[in-house]
């Protein structure tokens, strides 16, 4: 009798793939490390966190797919919002609830991905 089978293996493969396993270090002098400190502070993170985020972005950088931050998602987010609700107001249209409600979830669904294209934009500049 299996103690396990397949796909708990590949399951539990994958899962320990996700870990956190391997450091990778570098020696600052004292001011950069105050720097990095204080950045973490403002950043409300912990120092390490903040490295490991800093090295992602810039792998993710790279490698051509730019992360957009909240806040550019979230104003890309009220542009698409503001596009959609001026349009039929300038040309006389109604907005029934219903039309609102569609418009509000679908800027919900693209509001990332337009700002992420607006980042690659920016670095293609």
């Amino acid at each position: 009798m299996k103690l396990l089978d397949d796909s708990q293996i590949a399951t539990d493969a994958a899962k320990r793939a996700t870990y956190r396993l391997r450091g990778v270090t570098t020696k600052l002098n004292p001011s950069e490390v105050e720097s990095v400190e204080r950045l973490a502070r403002s950043r409300g993170m912990q120092r390490g966190e903040l490295i490991r985020k800093l090295i992602l972005d810039e792998l993710a950088r790279d490698a051509g797919t730019v992360a957009a931050s909240t806040e550019l998602t979230e104003i890309m987010g009220i542009r698409l919002m503001l596009t959609n609700l001026f349009r039929p107001l300038a040309t006389g249209q109604k907005l029934t609830p219903e039309a609102f409600d569609n418009m509000v979830a679908e800027v919900k669904k693209r509001k990332r991905s337009v700002a992420e294209d607006a980042m690659q934009d920016l670095e293609r500049a």
